[in-house]
């Protein structure tokens, strides 16, 4: 794996959260929307509003996700990632993450913003599934809490948004999710 600040293949995220560029949030989302609208995305909804030229201006690669469901859906789904560039502002009607923090213990604050969920100005313009949505008793259900390493796949650039997000409106899920991101300067 490389390391997303050097580009030095065999590292792992320690050298990034040794130096506090390594952050995390958690939301608990109840019915997560279908990504290809834009109201009420999230789950957790980060925004890259680094937007200042200068050493301030990051790229937020996402290194992974976390998921635990607690109650199923009853809608076939998955939940993958989602994203859209041009959110110049922060997106509307937001609510505030359940918690977020830097992964270095005393580390500095994020540059971007991370919501439970909120309004992009544009819906995700893709859509990667990464977890599927049972609709079996949740006593019989087999998904359980993992972390899903995304390895800096999805890099998200000042004035774009990424968020976890539903391939169909999962009207009845309640998942707790977890979305952990490097924050690297634009060169």
């Amino acid at each position: 794996m490389a390391n997303l600040s050097t580009g030095v293949q065999g590292s792992s995220y320690y050298d990034l959260s040794s130096r506090g560029q390594v952050f995390s949030a958690f939301s608990a989302i109840t019915a997560p929307v279908i990504y290809s609208t834009a109201a009420g995305t999230g789950g957790p909804l980060l925004w890259n509003g680094s937007s200042q030229a200068g050493p301030n201006q990051v790229n937020a690669v996402i290194l992974g996700v976390s998921c635990a469901i607690t109650v199923v859906t009853t809608v076939a789904a998955a939940l993958g990632i989602t994203g859209n560039s041009g959110q110049t502002a922060a997106p509307g009607t937001t609510t505030a993450i359940t918690a977020t923090g830097n992964m270095k213990i005393g580390g500095p604050p994020s540059r971007c913003s991370v919501f439970n969920v909120g309004t992009p100005s544009n819906a995700g313009n893709f859509f990667f599934p990464l977890i599927q949505l049972g609709t079996g008793a949740l006593t019989v259900d087999d998904i359980v809490l993992g972390f899903i390493d995304l390895g800096g796949a999805v890099v998200v650039p000042p004035n774009s948004w990424a968020s976890i997000a539903a391939s169909a409106t999962a009207t009845t899920t309640v998942a707790q999710l977890g979305l952990i991101w490097a924050e690297v300067p634009v060169l």
